[in-house]
């Protein structure tokens, strides 16, 4: 009976079926998580891109703003005034701009004028705000006699948005900027 358990255990006939199937296993484990690595990798690039687009889609929004000065003059009737203490200001922008809490801001203005350079084609354009404060002190390091000139503060906020069609989440970006005014009173 030894001889025959011993017999059975030096068989070899089938190992090499059971080490090819071994193989086979840790070869798809590893092709499963490469796949399942590069496709996370385009992923994470895609949102790279989309939220790269969408900062300089706010950015460009700021810059056209400014490019046209005729949305800096609070006496054309575009701006509208915001109404209540600064109490109110506050709890109006709790929920939908904290960062502007404190800012003292009397008008603002959701519309602002900006063209599109010639060919360019927007599937969602930049949304700018221009909030004009009650700031009237000379900004720093000007260099210019402050007696000869009047300053009007404001704020710019451009919010952003991918402009691709990938995905049903576009990623969102948004720049606000301090601008001051110099009109000159002489």
């Amino acid at each position: 009976m030894d001889r025959k358990s011993n017999l059975i255990l030096r068989d070899e006939s089938g190992v090499a079926l059971i080490v090819a199937l071994l193989m086979m296993v840790i070869l798809s484990l590893i092709g499963l998580a490469s796949s399942s690595t590069s496709i996370f990798e385009i992923k994470l690039s895609g949102n790279k891109k989309g939220a790269t687009e969408a900062f300089y889609m706010a950015d460009a929004g700021i810059q056209m703003v400014m490019a046209d000065i005729t949305n800096f003059y609070t006496n054309n009737g575009h701006y509208n005034p915001i109404l209540g203490d600064q109490a109110s200001q506050e709890n109006e922008f709790k929920t939908s701009k904290p960062e502007l809490i404190g800012e003292k801001i009397d008008n603002k203005y959701t519309d602002p004028n900006y063209t599109l350079p010639t060919g360019v084609n927007l599937t969602d354009r930049p949304q700018v705000t221009i909030y004009h404060t009650t700031v009237k002190k000379p900004p720093r390091g000007l260099g210019v006699s402050a007696t000869k000139f009047e300053f009007n503060d404001y704020i710019v906020d451009s919010t952003g948005r991918d402009q691709m069609d990938l995905g049903s989440v576009k990623a969102n970006s948004e720049i606000r900027e301090k601008i001051v005014r110099l009109i000159p009173t002489d």
